[in-house]
């Protein structure tokens, strides 16, 4: 399987603003993660969209996208899992 490309839309950087390093370290991992496979284990498909997937990272959810045919994983939220649907 060929790698993804993983972009980031421009609100990532207030969300990534309150999260403490360790948490971040962690949860950059899991994205970078998804080049290799945009489908882990865990991912879950959102309600009414065909191409929104959520992974869980301790209590923070990471909120992302995946076009198939361009080989892009574009990430769009990057919070608490109490305010990440909101």
């Amino acid at each position: 399987m060929d790698s993804y490309s993983v972009l980031f839309s421009k609100s990532i950087k207030q969300d990534v603003k309150g999260i403490e390093k360790a948490d971040l370290s962690r949860i950059m991992d899991s994205i970078h993660a998804l080049a290799d496979n945009p489908f882990p284990s865990g991912c879950r498909r959102l309600k009414g969209s065909k191409s929104s997937y959520r992974i869980r990272v301790g209590q923070y959810r990471v909120v992302y996208e995946v076009e198939v045919e361009a080989a892009t994983v574009t990430i769009f939220r990057i919070r608490h899992r109490k305010d990440v649907y909101r």
